[in-house]
């Protein structure tokens, strides 16, 4: 995996990471295609503070995976849409 530097991440803009908690911190950069890759890969080990956090992430995560032409393949945890705990 590309090693991200702090100064380069620091650098980055907050779209350009899938997850962005309430306390501002980054998480899951999707910059370019090993780190789209990763987060791909770490995704459904990331503590989200909340199901939609995680559904929103992983709407980028994807998004990202598709403009950079990386495949999602359809058994990936990413692949699949979040469950939601609440009943409609």
């Amino acid at each position: 995996m590309a090693t991200l530097r702090e100064r380069d991440r620091d650098k980055l803009r907050k779209s350009q990471f899938a997850y962005v908690d309430r306390k501002g911190e980054e998480h899951l950069p999707i910059n370019d295609d090993a780190h789209i890759r990763n987060a791909m890969a770490r995704w459904n080990q990331t503590e989200f503070q909340s199901a939609t956090a995680k559904e929103r992430a992983r709407q980028k995560i994807v998004g990202a995976a598709r403009r950079h032409g990386i495949e999602v393949s359809r058994d990936s945890q990413v692949a699949k849409p979040s469950r939601s705990r609440r009943k409609s």
